[in-house]
């Protein structure tokens, strides 16, 4: 068992320092680890930027943020569907129209446990186009200010990378065959960590070491992602188990994604993410990641198929 880094209670937000001039961009605020990790973000002083698909959801987020913290925090809100690339390379102009930097863009909207299979208008399976494809685009619109701000790209993954087929199913990546709810969720979310330890290789690789890439995830957090998005039976199962002591706070769960968004000296090639058992629940800090997360041939192809299907190629 590795020893924690931060001590036996882990990392916390204690360790923030003053975040004023600082400049965070977040997907998926209006609930949840997103929604927390605003908040504790303008508590110290940050500017937030939240990118959320509903206008009217961000708008009582935001009042509910300037009631709490008063009405003189920094935060603003572009709307942004994950499942539509327009959407997306849109709100990432608004964006860079709007800030001059970005210390960190923390990549944590996510849907889950999609009962039967839908596609989005632009022909990929919902859990990969919305977690994966679009924040991949996202990431690639957003980098060259990041990498001017020698800022972070904070990507939220999940232990469900762990829970599916374990690799990327390149020959039918939709699951036009074979659909479970499951099976496509592991898939979209081991797409995403695996493109956090590609990104870092094609940095090195390229020179560019101002910006650091960090994968993470929230553990079992009592959050409505299951609500918004799983079958009934899911809903129901998750509902019980957000009773028991097997599961977390959403504020609790937004740590990681807050520790890889602000802490200095953090190892890019680890996994951060609670770590008591099955790492659902504990103090925060680095955890083991298993080897078909980090396949190098599997992750280097997977970044040729996500250029070439969202159209976008990166600059490096």
């Amino acid at each position: 068992m590795n020893t924690n880094q931060f001590g036996k209670e882990g990392w916390t937000p204690e360790r923030i320092g003053n975040l004023k001039g600082k400049t965070f961009v977040i997907t998926g605020t209006t609930s949840g680890t997103g929604y927390e990790a605003a908040r504790i973000l303008l508590s110290k002083g940050a500017r937030v930027v939240m990118l959320n698909r509903n206008a009217k959801k961000s708008a009582d987020v935001i009042t509910t943020l300037k009631q709490g913290l008063g009405n003189d925090i920094d935060v603003s809100s572009i709307v942004m569907d994950l499942a539509e690339q327009a959407s997306v390379r849109k709100a990432a102009r608004e964006v860079l129209e709007k800030v001059s930097r970005i210390d960190a863009l923390i990549c944590n909207a996510a849907i889950a446990q999609v009962p039967t299979q839908k596609l989005t208008v632009d022909g990929f399976e919902s859990q990969l186009g919305v977690n994966h494809y679009g924040h991949f685009t996202l990431q690639g619109m957003l980098f060259p200010l990041i990498e001017k701000s020698g800022g972070r790209i904070v990507t939220v993954g999940s232990m469900g990378y762990d829970m599916g087929i374990k690799t990327i199913k390149f020959d039918d990546m939709n699951w036009d065959k074979g659909y479970t709810p499951n099976d496509a969720y592991s898939q979209s979310k081991l797409a995403q960590i695996m493109t956090v330890y590609e990104l870092q290789d094609r940095l090195d690789k390229a020179g560019k070491t101002s910006v650091k890439a960090y994968a993470c995830h929230p553990g079992a957090s009592r959050t409505s992602l299951i609500d918004t998005s799983g079958s009934l039976m899911m809903r129901l199962t998750f509902g019980l188990m957000k009773l028991s002591p097997l599961t977390q706070s959403a504020e609790k769960g937004a740590y990681p994604q807050l520790m890889c968004a602000t802490e200095e000296d953090l190892d890019q090639k680890a996994f951060y993410g609670p770590t008591g058992r099955s790492n659902w629940t504990g103090p925060v800090g680095a955890h083991q990641i298993e080897p078909h997360a980090k396949d190098k041939e599997v992750s280097s192809q997977l970044w040729e198929v996500s250029e070439k299907a969202t159209g976008f190629k990166w600059s490096i």
